[in-house]
């Protein structure tokens, strides 16, 4: 009989078997490793004050301390409801990538092995949700509509990169949070979990991307770096849902227009970006026309 398998690159092979092997090392389970009957500790933090939007605002100086805390409560809950909505796109991603590859290649078993990750980081978020008493936040009805169409038009090097801005930005708010006592211990270990598997998730991703790139033609990748700014403003625009500030009295409109143009914010948004915007235009993936929605979305200046 022929071998009609499709040659599955070797570096690309070696890649995903080392995350394998790093998977099976080190997982965690959230169900058993999160104390959810632990209760929330009064006087501390859900997000680090400087990374709230209203922070350094007028209308922050009119926040008491219970309604600082308060609005930080229902942000990270925003930035963790928009974390669902990426991971449920990223899931179907994964999903069409095994559908069309190879289930005996590293490559394809450790796509179902992220999957089956992203799943379990979706239900420990929406526990999280649940813990904090806050809504679900999600993105507009029409943003939220769009999502069903990224696996379709994000394909090759813009697919890789929406995947690496659904990832890498929210990691970095993790890391800064994961390793501060002032932070709540369950924001905390969710944020470890996440952490530790979003790495070989986010390695995984950038091992892909400049193969696709170098695969693809120049008219190609005007188009990839069109959808991949269009993603960037979406990704960064939808972070904080403006329904949070009814959490402590504010009117959505005005403290959605005070955050946009609060250089404490912008500042935050650009540090989420750092890492991703770099090695994005590394690799070719920001620049013509689509610099308009970067600029727009706050991740460069």
């Amino acid at each position: 009989m022929t071998n009609t398998r499709t040659p599955v690159p070797v570096g690309r092979e070696a890649v995903a078997d080392r995350l394998l092997r790093s998977t099976a090392a080190r997982s965690y389970d959230p169900d058993l490793d999160i104390d959810w009957s632990a209760p929330l500790v009064p006087g501390k933090g859900f997000i680090l004050e400087h990374r709230c939007s209203l922070y350094g605002t007028s209308l922050w100086d009119q926040l008491s301390p219970e309604q600082r805390l308060e609005l930080g409560k229902h942000e990270g809950a925003s930035v963790a409801s928009t974390g669902i909505w990426l991971e449920l796109m990223l899931m179907r991603i994964l999903a069409k990538l095994a559908y069309h590859g190879d289930p005996a290649s590293a490559h394809v078993q450790y796509a179902l092995t992220e999957l089956g990750e992203e799943c379990r980081h979706t239900i420990m978020f929406g526990r999280m949700i649940e813990q904090l008493g806050t809504p679900m936040y999600r993105p507009p009805p029409r943003i939220w509509a769009l999502g069903n169409w990224l696996p379709t038009l994000a394909t090759g090097p813009s697919m890789w990169a929406a995947i690496l801005l659904g990832e890498e930005i929210p990691d970095r708010f993790q890391r800064e949070q994961a390793a501060d006592g002032s932070i709540q211990p369950l924001m905390r270990m969710v944020n470890r979990i996440h952490i530790l598997e979003e790495a070989r998730h986010i390695s995984f991703a950038r091992e892909e991307l400049p193969r696709c790139v170098a695969r693809t033609s120049t008219a190609g990748m005007a188009y990839h770096r069109a959808v991949t700014a269009r993603f960037a403003f979406i990704v960064a625009s939808n972070l904080i849902n403006p329904l949070v500030y009814r959490s402590v009295g504010l009117d959505p409109r005005t403290a959605r227009a005070a955050a946009l143009a609060n250089p404490h914010y912008r500042q935050t948004l650009r540090f989420g970006g750092q890492k991703i915007v770099a090695f994005l235009a590394d690799n070719g993936l920001i620049g013509g026309p689509g610099r308009y929605w970067w600029r727009r979305s706050f991740l460069i200046d």
